[in-house]
């Protein structure tokens, strides 16, 4: 899957194995960079519902928005690349024609 971010600062601190371990130590960056290589891996987003980290849609104030577990209480959290998203029939979002994301943050926002 393609990945962008939503600025150089973060796209810098994700790809840097020292930055993200200054940022959220051995087990956080783990974490991170294993998450990473899943979304890389993965042709649509639909693999990644078989995968670690729980990948599931946000509601509420974050609709649109997808996240992946971290470590505790952290969340790695992407959008669609497309400004139209595909959705299905119902109107959710179609996982199986998503191949493109942008990352937005990694937050814990519970």
């Amino acid at each position: 899957m393609e990945i962008t971010f939503t600025d150089s600062r973060l796209q810098d601190r994700c790809e840097s194995q020292a930055a993200l371990l200054k940022a959220y130590g051995r087990d956080g960056a783990r974490k991170v960079m294993a998450r990473l290589a899943d979304l890389r891996a993965a042709e649509t987003l639909e693999e990644m519902r078989q995968l670690a980290g729980k990948c599931h849609e946000l509601k509420a104030d974050r609709h649109g928005q997808l996240a992946i577990n971290l470590d505790g209480p952290r969340r790695l959290v992407f959008t669609p690349e497309d400004n139209d998203p595909p959705l299905k029939p119902d109107g959710g979002l179609d996982w199986s024609r998503v191949s493109a994301i942008r990352i937005i943050e990694i937050v814990d926002y519970h």
